[in-house]
């Protein structure tokens, strides 16, 4: 039995997923105070597959939650995985301006 740990790392701007002591994925961020954007999220080819991804979002996700920040997901793999779960997509950073050229 593997265990996964997520842990926000601030000084380098990233969320670490570690399997048993080992990096195993990581997501970037960029965070303001009314705002957290994802940037990039990366998992290692020997971990695809078993859940370090979602592990990841949900963590970053639930943190934004908590600290009432808003969600930009500029990472393909963040706005996927929001789109798949309806629990969080009240989270999405939405432009106060509607103006399009």
């Amino acid at each position: 039995m593997t265990t996964t740990i997520v842990t926000d790392v601030p000084n380098a701007r990233r969320y670490e997923a570690k399997v048993d002591g080992h990096l195993a994925g990581l997501a970037v961020y960029l965070r303001t105070p009314d705002m957290v954007a994802f940037i990039h999220t990366e998992v290692e080819p020997e971990y695809e597959g078993k859940g370090i991804g979602s592990a990841l979002a949900r963590r970053g996700l639930d943190d934004a939650r908590a600290s009432g920040r808003k969600v930009l997901a500029a990472c393909p793999f963040f706005a996927g995985w929001i789109a798949h779960h309806p629990d969080y997509q009240d989270l999405e950073y939405q432009p106060r301006s509607r103006v399009a050229d």
